[in-house]
């Protein structure tokens, strides 16, 4: 964020001058980003912390759904249905076993409860499949959420410390436009963060509910194949039952 004000800066120079009488370091001199930091009041290091930890969510975001991306096997799961349209329970088992694909995996866990709940066991791996696809989801929720008001903190500080200047006899009006520069400054940061967080979490969350689509998907599929499994079963008893009956007689 503080990049996009050096931009903004006239040929990328400013007056090393802090405002409301705050310090800027020596080895900041000279470094547009860092003047801006430091101009911005006490309140741009907690928007730098704001901004580090929403940086570090959303490179571990994107890094684990690029991992996952290269794990999916649609030619597995569809080993896996031909399997069970062949009737052959415990080979679809076998070909989902080990895989690292989501889908392949929540069908193992269905097929493996096959004989107590399978509903169950395909919601409980569905569940675990979206914890993991939305973890630190709650976090990039709270930083859009903190960061434009981390700014208004910065602009009402900064507001309040041009006012204590006016009235002094020594009132300088440098002072006072410090003070609203140093406002400007948290408010453009805590936006700017609240913007790029707000990007990547829509993207994520879209990817998060078209995971969901297909986990859903996956498990109404195991499910209809194994009723249809099942009235395939209960019908080729009924069709022998009268066969025995006329042998006996």
């Amino acid at each position: 964020m503080l990049i996009l004000l050096a931009l903004y800066s006239p040929f990328g120079a400013t007056d090393t001058a802090a405002p409301l009488g705050r310090s800027i370091p020596d080895w900041a001199k000279g470094n547009v980003i860092f003047e801006y930091f430091f101009k911005g009041g006490p309140i741009m290091y907690l928007i730098a912390a704001v901004l580090i930890v929403a940086t570090a969510v959303i490179l571990e975001r994107i890094f684990w759904w690029l991992i996952q991306s290269t794990r999916r096997s649609p030619k597995k799961l569809d080993s896996v249905y031909a399997a069970l349209e062949e009737g052959n329970v415990p080979a679809a088992i076998n070909i989902a076993r080990g895989s690292k694909d989501p889908l392949v995996r929540v069908a193992f866990h269905g097929l493996s409860h096959v004989h107590s709940s399978v509903e169950g066991a395909l919601q409980i791996a569905s569940g675990v499949e979206l914890q993991r696809a939305g973890r630190f989801m709650p976090v990039l929720d709270t930083i859009i959420t903190l960061a434009p008001l981390l700014g208004l903190l910065g602009t009402v500080t900064g507001i309040m410390g041009s006012f204590s200047f006016v009235g002094n006899a020594d009132l300088a009006p440098t002072k006072v436009s410090g003070g609203i520069a140093e406002a400007l400054i948290a408010t453009a940061c805590g936006l700017g963060i609240a913007i790029f967080a707000l990007v990547f979490f829509n993207f994520f969350n879209a990817r998060l509910a078209r995971l969901q689509f297909e986990l859903e998907s996956t498990s109404n599929n195991i499910i209809l194949m194994l009723n249809s499994l099942q009235n395939r079963k209960g019908t080729d008893q009924d069709a022998r039952q009268p066969q025995q009956f006329a042998s006996s007689n």
